[in-house]
């Protein structure tokens, strides 16, 4: 494996202040195409400077041929491109050779969401008289009444709530810390779950989730039993935690937040992020109008 990967990993840590989960993602696609190179070039001890426009453009393609959506494949390739502007600005290439290679055309797709109803069903859905299922139901309740983002709820500690000021302290992207209000109903499921754990007051253990074998919570785990629930409550496809952060949001629009305040609770670094979820309120809006207003159809019986 090439150092510069090593030493580029460090630099996001560090310097860019990335998350865990996001430098795992850049290291393992960087591996990808590092393994890619070397199979390509059938030699073991390749280095960048020896990367050609031409090799990334068949690891794309082969990437496609492989079936690997057109979001996969686009992220791929940003971790290859922030890789080399980095090799460019430490001087072990003179020449970007990744700069003239634009991102696959993504699908425009609106976010997936659940209604109130279904939203409101899915917080009880998990059983009440075991630390598990009190555990689930505070990693629900989370997702939905604040909108976080699952790497920051594994992340968050016991000392991270603040029940007196009623406020949660959520370490986001690029270690921006942010303020998240804590709701009567995940308040009132928090201190039924550390009433259930044992370690709930001792120093030893100050991370808020773990399995059941006293490990660290961790993503596979929470996608399996968030995706298990919203299944028996939808038939929707792409059903995962980032469902609830985007039913979050809507919800919020639906009910007269104002963008600006939305994007704070998400922790978006621009509006623009956040303007996309105007767009599925506006399709709602639209639908319910059409369902409605007596004069919306186009057979309402006038000529």
């Amino acid at each position: 494996m090439w150092i510069e990967l090593d030493q580029f990993i460090h630099y996001l840590n560090y310097e860019r202040k990335y998350s865990r989960y996001t430098l795992e993602s850049y290291r393992n696609d960087l591996a990808q195409f590092i393994e890619f190179m070397e199979e390509r070039t059938n030699y073991s001890q390749i280095t960048p400077k020896i990367v050609e426009t031409i090799h990334i453009k068949e690891f794309l393609g082969q990437l496609m041929i492989s079936g690997l959506s057109k979001s996969s494949i686009a992220r791929k390739l940003s971790a290859i491109k922030s890789f080399f502007r980095y090799l460019v600005r430490i001087n072990v290439i003179r020449e970007n050779v990744v700069i003239t290679i634009s991102s696959p055309k993504l699908d425009r797709r609106l976010p997936v969401i659940i209604d109130i109803e279904r939203a409101n069903k899915l917080m009880e859905m998990p059983p009440n008289d075991t630390i598990e299922g009190v555990r689930d139901r505070v990693i629900l309740e989370l997702l939905y009444g604040t909108g976080i983002r699952l790497g920051e709820l594994l992340s968050l500690k016991m000392s991270d709530l603040d029940f007196s000021a009623n406020i949660i302290r959520v370490m986001g992207k690029r270690r921006k810390e942010r303020i998240l209000p804590m709701g009567s109903k995940l308040r009132k499921v928090l201190k039924t779950y550390f009433l259930l754990r044992e370690d709930a007051k001792s120093e030893k253990n100050k991370r808020l989730f773990y399995t059941v074998k006293g490990k660290d919570l961790y993503p596979l785990a929470v996608q399996k039993m968030v995706r298990m629930y919203l299944s028996k409550l939808s038939e929707q496809e792409h059903l995962s935690p980032h469902t609830l952060r985007h039913t979050f949001a809507t919800h919020l629009l639906d009910k007269g937040a104002d963008l600006y305040t939305v994007k704070e609770l998400l922790g978006h670094e621009s509006l623009s992020t956040t303007q996309i979820y105007t767009h599925v309120s506006m399709d709602r809006l639209k639908k319910v109008y059409q369902q409605s207003h007596p004069r919306a159809s186009r057979d309402n019986g006038s000529h």
